[in-house]
């Protein structure tokens, strides 16, 4: 409701704002869809009171990379890898099982149930904003469905315009309509990032699209690909900038990594992906040593979950682990050791910057919007509280989110997600599960791949 106010009160503050600061017990203050205040003994006398006692509060989490078109498609390829390499174990792999078999017969309704579906899962485990990137634009109805799907959601979203197949697809032409059509607006919830895929032919016409109608542009850097050359070749012309988000960064030249650090380019890393699809070792002390601050995603569900706490966890002890080999190396010359709350920023404040959206979210600053969630930290996993920053990355999973508000709008309340009937949206994602399954000619057996 515009202009309802409420207040959060006497709960463990992290609002990621060093500005703002943490409080052990504190109050927040919304008004509409906007933080008005952080800070002891607010008064609203005509506030709605959510009591925050024995829970932390902290901005929502962001995920700066996920295919959310393929949740019906869950722990399917749970032990393969990116793609058929010629190796051993790769017989199973992404590229020909996900996006040559399943991903060509998706139809807009299948588009829809699997992007809203994910979407709820999310806010579930306290993710208030992701980056979709949905390679699933085989018409424009496939992406009106998307849009669709995200916008229902009732969450802060940017699609991904990325690729799609077949006689129907628009691809990239079709972004300018999307963006007229669908964000002409800066004062909603969804935004939007033009995928640049430079493994795709033709990709510098969607980098150049993508820059005149003023977006972020978007791409998957990865070495097994084949891409190293390319990416030189464009960071020698000058091609880098601000706009543009680089997703996972294995196997890319030190002059690359240079340039992109350079031109402020932004770095989105999903760890867990990473490491178990063979995509390369996550590069996060590369950035680190070059001064970018990366962002967390989940990317693909068929293999990970989507869980924000997966994903802080991975990143704190991969780079942890690194670090401490180097020093029972005997090596003296260390970088510095992740916090719990370095990698909290990944998932919150850097991945706001990265999207383009930290003047709205990835804080507890007054003036942006309550994209806010509230941790139970007095859960059987978490009591007794000790270390704010450290229960939430090493203790805390999905069942902790308590309350999930995102531009001032309740959408998870006490455990339960609201404006859902979760049952219905199950049974018809169900559905597209076997409609996928059969139209792509795939066994669906539930013990072996």
């Amino acid at each position: 409701m515009p202009g309802r106010r409420v207040l959060i009160r006497g709960g463990a503050v992290l609002s990621m704002d060093p500005a703002v600061g943490d409080f052990v017990e504190t109050d927040v203050l919304i008004e509409g869809s906007r933080i008005v205040a952080v800070g002891p003994d607010l008064t609203a006398s005509d506030a709605a009171v959510i009591d925050a006692k024995g829970m932390i509060v902290m901005p929502g989490f962001i995920d700066t990379h996920h295919h959310q078109f393929e949740t019906a498609l869950r722990g399917f390829l749970a032990d393969g890898i990116l793609i058929n390499d010629g190796a051993p174990h790769s017989l199973v792999n992404y590229y020909e099982h996900i996006l040559q078999k399943f991903s060509m017969v998706y139809r807009p309704e299948d588009v829809y149930i699997n992007e809203l579906f994910g979407s709820i899962a999310q806010l579930d485990a306290g993710v208030t904003t992701v980056m979709d990137v949905s390679q699933i634009h085989h018409s424009p109805e496939h992406t009106d469905a998307a849009v669709a799907a995200l916008k229902d959601a009732g969450r802060r979203a940017v699609l991904g315009y990325f690729e799609g197949w077949g006689e129907k697809s628009k691809y990239p032409l079709d972004a300018q309509r999307i963006k007229t059509h669908h964000f002409a607006s800066d004062d909603q919830l969804l935004t939007m990032v033009m995928g640049g895929e430079i493994y795709l032919p033709g990709y510098e016409t969607a980098w150049q699209i993508g820059r005149e109608i003023a977006v972020p542009v978007a791409l998957h850097v990865v070495g097994t690909f084949g891409m190293a050359s390319t990416f030189d070749e464009l960071a020698k012309a000058g091609q880098f900038g601000p706009d543009n988000i680089f997703i996972h960064m294995t196997g890319m030249s030190d002059f690359a990594w240079q340039v992109a650090a350079e031109a402020g380019s932004h770095v989105s890393l999903a760890v867990p992906i990473e490491m178990t699809m063979r995509h390369g070792m996550p590069p996060i002390q590369k950035a680190l040593d070059l001064g970018m601050q990366p962002s967390l995603s989940s990317d693909v569900e068929c293999t990970m979950t989507a869980d924000p706490f997966t994903q802080m966890r991975c990143a704190l002890t991969l780079q942890r682990a690194f670090v401490n080999e180097m020093a029972l190396g005997g090596e003296t010359d260390l970088p510095p050791l992740l916090t719990s709350r370095d990698v909290i920023r990944f998932a919150t404040v850097e991945g706001a910057k990265g999207l383009k959206l930290d003047a709205r979210t990835g804080s507890l600053t007054p003036g942006k919007e309550a994209d806010i969630i509230l941790l139970d930290a007095t859960a059987l996993n978490v009591a007794p509280l000790n270390h704010v920053p450290g229960a939430v990355v090493t203790l805390m999973e999905r069942s902790n989110v308590d309350t999930v508000m995102v531009a001032g709008r309740i959408r998870k309340w006490r455990g339960e997600p609201l404006d859902v009937d979760a049952g219905k949206l199950r049974r018809e994602l169900e559905a597209s599960r076997d409609y996928l399954f059969e139209a792509a000619d795939v066994e669906h057996n539930l013990f072996r791949l």
